[in-house]
């Protein structure tokens, strides 16, 4: 499979494919409070796809370690206002980044082409609203919820873990009705996670290749670079950029980023020199 429907909007997944981050949150970790107003949300997700994004993940709840909920109202608020002007203005996918189906299927109606599921379809009537969607899911693993997934999160292989949760909801998603070539999945670099774990998650990452399905990773300036390099987040480019293309050379094909241009440019001068 080397594209994806995205709400009849392709994703060419033939060479690695980049997801723009657009966080219409007030909270988030890197970029939380900068693109609240829709203005401001549509300009940069503009600049985003002329950087070179091939599908752009707005989200309205945050999800950073800590975060705590919001109601669905006020994520729809924040959301279908920019979906709806993006649905006019860019000519590549919209994903909508929630785990609510009432955001899913509103998002959904109002433009956007992919859902982008931190929890995997497994908040109460997910399953069902996506498989009647039919727009692709990407499906996540997290342990816990984000606002104590850090606080002491424990596997005994990580690797073999987040693959057997991932498998198992893939599994589910069949059942659902929800055809393989519409699902993606992301092993949640970050999400109830050490650095140890993200570090063990990234060198067996071409692992999760067996289970069939297109990997999407979020690795962009994410606290294990922090804790590595001891940077904080606007220091976090370049490491950001390393992460980016070692997860490209093992089998990413989507690669979820703040920093669309420079991370466009490193993951195709790694293609350029590996598949020429």
């Amino acid at each position: 499979m080397t594209l994806l429907d995205c709400g009849g909007r392709p994703l060419d997944l033939g060479r690695a494919a980049i997801m723009g981050v657009l966080n219409v949150t007030p909270d988030s970790f890197s970029d939380g409070g900068f693109f609240l107003s829709r203005e401001r949300a549509v300009a940069h997700a503009r600049q985003l796809v002329e950087d070179g994004a091939d599908i752009v993940d707005v989200g309205g709840e945050s999800t950073r370690p800590g975060a705590q909920p919001v109601s669905v109202q006020e994520e729809l608020d924040r959301v279908l206002p920019v979906i709806e002007v993006l649905r006019d203005t860019v000519s590549v996918p919209i994903s909508i980044d929630s785990s609510k189906p009432e955001v899913m299927r509103a998002a959904v109606a109002a433009g956007a082409g992919f859902i982008n599921d931190v929890r995997a379809l497994r908040a109460d009537g997910a399953l069902a609203v996506a498989a009647e969607l039919g727009v692709p899911v990407c499906l996540m693993h997290m342990q816990g919820e984000p606002r104590a997934m850090q606080t002491d999160p424990r596997y005994t292989d990580v690797v073999a873990e987040v693959r057997t949760f991932l498998a198992a909801r893939l599994t589910a998603c069949h059942a659902a009705g929800i055809e393989p070539a519409r699902l993606v999945i992301d092993p949640g670099f970050g999400f109830g996670k050490t650095l140890a774990h993200n570090l063990q998650l990234l060198r067996g990452l071409a692992g999760l290749q067996t289970l069939g399905a297109p990997i999407l990773v979020g690795l962009s300036r994410k606290s294990m670079i922090g804790l590595a390099l001891g940077l904080p987040v606007e220091q976090r480019l370049a490491a950001s950029l390393t992460l980016a293309v070692i997860a490209v050379a093992n089998g990413a094909r989507i690669v979820r980023t703040h920093d669309v241009r420079a991370t466009r440019e490193a993951i195709r001068m790694y293609e350029t020199v590996y598949t020429n």
